[in-house]
């Protein structure tokens, strides 16, 4: 333990570097705790405070640009697969596109104090047409109120936090266990809730191909597009309504209790379709499922969407 202390002594700039680098990326390794523990160890020395918050601030830029590049050149489709990669919860897509809608690029600005939230919405301002220059400023300021807020909470509470390390440091080898436990079970408690969600929303789902058998042979399903108002606007599927269950004022159209429904969005394990799919069953609509894969397999199978961008017909089965 007291070597560990020791280096982020001699090499905690670089480890926050690093540290923050990896969390913004994705990886679910968190980055504020160290950012406090270096920041009270480093003392109250402002020099040193500030090259802390600046290298932190940077790194967070570095790879907040990864993801905000990578939405500009591959749209939406991006958006899941940082779930996967941060073990955030699968419907993290559909609520950070409902609160960018709302509030566009300055929601960045208290993007990285929300989990889950901050590299989905990077990716996200480079799918909308945010522009580079706005994207930085409004990135650039959260980062420095997240970053700047853990270096303040570190200095201030610095001589707890060196009470709390001499402890760690007087237990030798035990100390060092107990924080790798500490870090085990946060990992094991963020996926073992992830797979309650996805075992909880168990229920058949309806293929792509199913769905366009449905539409070419002439039945008329009620399609429902549970993604946000403003994801719907760029690309939906022929036939399908907007209606995106986070907005307070959204309303379901009429639907026949026989009739076939089929929901789609654009999560993971299509989680937020299928929280919208057991509701609708609840209400007596028992003939209603998810589409497997959401509006990102119906593009791959080659199927035609409608939307702002382009508009093409259903391709002949």
């Amino acid at each position: 333990m007291d070597f560990i202390i020791a280096l982020i002594r001699e090499y905690g700039v670089g480890i926050v570097f690093l540290n923050v680098l990896i969390e913004q990326l994705g990886a679910p390794i968190p980055a504020y705790p160290v950012l406090m523990v270096t920041a009270a160890i480093h003392g109250g020395a402002l020099a040193d405070q500030l090259q802390l918050v600046a290298v932190a601030v940077f790194a967070a830029l570095v790879a907040d640009y990864v993801w905000f590049s990578l939405g500009r050149r591959f749209g939406r489709r991006v958006l899941s697969r940082i779930c996967k990669i941060s073990l955030s919860p699968d419907s993290c897509v559909q609520n950070t596109e409902s609160v960018y809608g709302r509030w566009g690029a300055k929601s960045l600005l208290v993007a990285k104090f929300v989990p889950g939230f901050a590299s989905i919405a990077s990716a996200l301002a480079g799918a909308v047409g945010t522009t580079p220059g706005r994207f930085v400023l409004f990135d650039g300021l959260g980062a420095l109120l997240w970053v700047g807020s853990a270096v303040f909470l570190g200095g201030l509470f610095s001589s707890t936090v060196a009470d709390l390390l001499a402890v760690l440091a007087q237990l030798g080898q035990w100390g060092l266990l107990l924080l790798a436990l500490a870090f085990t079970v946060f990992i094991a408690r963020r996926w073992w809730s992830r797979r309650q969600v996805i075992r909880s929303l168990r229920m058949e789902r309806l293929t792509v191909a199913e769905l366009s058998d449905m539409l070419q042979g002439g039945e008329q399903p009620v399609i429902l597009d549970v993604r946000p108002s403003m994801a719907f606007d760029a690309s939906h599927i022929p036939g399908a309504h907007s209606y995106d269950p986070l907005h307070k004022g959204a309303v379901l159209p009429a639907i026949d209790p026989q009739t076939q429904v089929v929901v789609y969005c654009a999560c993971p394990n299509e989680v937020s379709a299928a929280r919208v799919a057991q509701l609708l069953r609840k209400a007596g609509i028992p003939r209603v499922r998810p589409l497997l894969g959401g509006i990102d397999a119906w593009v791959d199978a080659g199927y035609g969407v409608h939307g702002a961008g382009t508009r093409q017909a259903v391709p002949s089965a």
